[in-house]
């Protein structure tokens, strides 16, 4: 028997419980999603600054040995193929760019299926959430998605239940499916499952070394997007995340109010704290701004903006146009220089 035979063997009597994880990158994923997430593994993993696999284990698993290329130009080589791939408790697959070479394999969905038919847990991290989606192991569950990405996931994915679609949260946990929206938010996803198996006290002890006071929670919102000023309270500001992605068929109050688990005086309470109006001042606030916005940088019929701005009809965008601006949607766009920069709106600001 050799040596590297019974040192595992002592290691696995020593840790019978020790988590297994299996890595999948897809091509053009982003390093900063796959290296957050496992280096938390890593430093949780063992005492000391030894990095070994002690409490967990990971595995990078790919279709073949060629290196995957992350959108960074960084390439990493699995360890092994999906044939030969043991078992796991945690299935991860690290997505990235979506419009830029090809997207998972017909190999990699099919073990993605494969895994579902097991006890393992599977994690879509960035638009590794999409794979999922496209394997057909997410029927049922909700599904967290960046809101850099929700309208690519929206035209990808049309059948997917919009109830089910989470973009203003940092993660999802859904039984046995995790989605994470990406980025730094990896971190706390893997902070998440270690705390199911894991004592706090080394997986805050992993954070700190990793520069991180605290791991948020999955219901803590994404930063908010470029042009939209950030609000103190996390209930606000995912309610303008949620009526931005909601512009063309507005949420009523009592719906928007149900998503936020808050009750609809409450929610009109914070609005009017944080941003000096109503939540549906605000909304329409959005609207108006967005409609601006493509009217100027876009040769859409006023009607289309309309619509997709949730005006019941060219009517009522003018209606609420010459409120705001004092001339009709028509007037607003001839007025305008033709070289008008071709940048966001700007939305109204939360003081």
């Amino acid at each position: 028997m050799t040596n590297h035979l019974i040192d595992s063997i002592e290691s696995e009597a020593r840790n019978p419980k020790r988590l297994r994880f299996g890595i999948v990158l897809l091509p053009n994923f982003t390093l900063t999603a796959f290296s957050g997430f496992v280096d938390l593994l890593r430093l949780a993993s063992d005492e000391g600054d030894m990095s070994r696999p002690v409490r967990c284990s990971w595995t990078i698993v790919g279709e073949n040995l060629v290196p995957v290329r992350a959108s960074c130009g960084i390439q990493i080589t699995p360890w092994t193929t999906f044939a030969e791939a043991g078992e796991f408790d945690y299935v991860v697959i690290v997505g990235g760019l979506l419009h830029s070479g090809p997207s998972a394999s017909d190999a990699t969905l099919a073990f993605i299926r494969a895994m579902a038919d097991t006890p393992a847990t599977l994690v879509g991290v960035c638009t590794g959430a999409f794979a999922l989606v496209r394997a057909g192991v997410m029927s049922g569950y909700r599904v967290c998605v960046s809101w850099f990405h929700y309208w690519d996931f929206v035209e990808r994915f049309p059948h997917v239940d919009e109830r089910d679609l989470v973009a203003d949260r940092l993660f999802v946990i859904d039984r046995r499916r995790i989605t994470c929206s990406g980025g730094r938010a990896s971190i706390d996803v893997a902070a998440a499952i270690l705390l199911r198996h894991v004592e706090a006290t080394i997986v805050r002890k992993a954070l700190r070394i990793l520069l991180v006071d605290d791991a948020q929670k999955g219901n803590a919102p994404q930063p908010h997007p470029p042009g939209l000023e950030p609000a103190t309270h996390p209930k606000v500001r995912r309610a303008i995340l949620l009526m931005e992605q909601h512009m063309g068929q507005p949420l009523s109050l009592p719906e928007l109010a149900h998503r936020l688990e808050v009750s609809v005086r409450q929610l009109e309470r914070l609005f009017t704290s944080e941003t000096g109006r109503s939540p549906g001042a605000y909304a329409r606030q959005i609207r108006i701004r967005m409609a601006s916005w493509l009217l100027t940088s876009s040769d859409r019929t006023v009607a289309d903006i309309a619509s997709s701005c949730g005006f019941s009809d060219a009517s009522h965008l003018g209606r609420e146009f010459r409120k705001e601006f004092g001339e009709s949607p028509n007037e607003y766009r001839t007025t305008r220089l033709p070289d008008t920069p071709d940048v966001p709106p700007v939305l109204p600001e939360i003081h």
